[in-house]
């Protein structure tokens, strides 16, 4: 992923939150040459059991997700895959009218991370039922209601036979987080109100990350930075 130096994260916790904020990530790997790559959308989560430091680049973090069995694309999987897991997180149009000032170019705010790493097939119908039980923990903690899942683990083991769970070590992630930082510090604020007071969640995001980003702002010359 191309990241001009102005639009990389602060630091790795800006990696991580986009990755447990927006959890449903895009896989993808080559698949057959008579097929190329193969992509699915499936939810990935930060594998509960790792501790300790993370690496700027979240190298040797470890992620873990599942697919349906009867997907093409978990056939097509082989114990060390190179995978790329593509996470996106809030986005939003900006319209050269909140500039006020011309001559100006619109353009798309948008964030996102790219995790490129190694891919293993996770074979053990209880390492694989650990999976589907830690992804129903960590959703629900952060997007549900704490839903008590006790009775319906013994379901989760009727079903298993169709799910196919996999944990990717990553080698490298690199995030982009494109908020307006070429433009100068008056036009920016005027970009992060004109978000915080849209009605859409998407924009409200966008406003608040902004705020915690710290920019240098943007300069005249600076015509072509804002295309991805």
């Amino acid at each position: 992923m191309f990241v001009p130096q102005q639009y990389r994260e602060p630091d790795a916790s800006w990696l991580i939150d986009l990755i447990t904020r927006g959890p449903l990530a895009l896989l993808t790997t080559n698949g057959p040459a008579e097929r190329g790559p193969l992509a699915t959308h499936l939810p990935v989560i930060l594998d509960p059991h790792q501790s300790g430091e993370r690496t700027d680049d979240l190298s040797g973090t470890l992620l873990l997700g599942h697919m349906n069995v009867q997907n093409p694309h978990w056939a097509a999987l082989r114990d060390g895959d190179s995978a790329l897991l593509v996470f996106t997180g809030p986005h939003a149009y900006v319209s050269p009218t909140i500039y006020q000032t011309t001559p100006a170019a619109p353009t798309w705010n948008f964030t996102s991370v790219h995790v490129h790493g190694v891919l293993e097939k996770i074979v053990s119908r209880e390492e694989t039922l650990e999976v589907v039980k830690a992804t129903v923990r960590e959703f629900e903690s952060q997007f549900g209601a704490e839903w008590d899942m006790t009775e319906s683990v013994d379901y989760f083991a009727r079903i298993l036979q169709g799910v196919g769970a996999f944990r990717v070590t990553v080698s490298r992630a690199e995030g982009m987080f494109k908020l307006s930082q070429e433009q100068k510090g008056g036009i920016r604020d005027r970009v992060q109100q004109n978000f915080a007071d849209q009605p859409c969640s998407r924009h409200r995001e966008i406003a608040d990350l902004m705020s915690r980003l710290p920019c240098a702002g943007g300069t005249d010359d600076a015509a072509l930075s804002h295309l991805p």
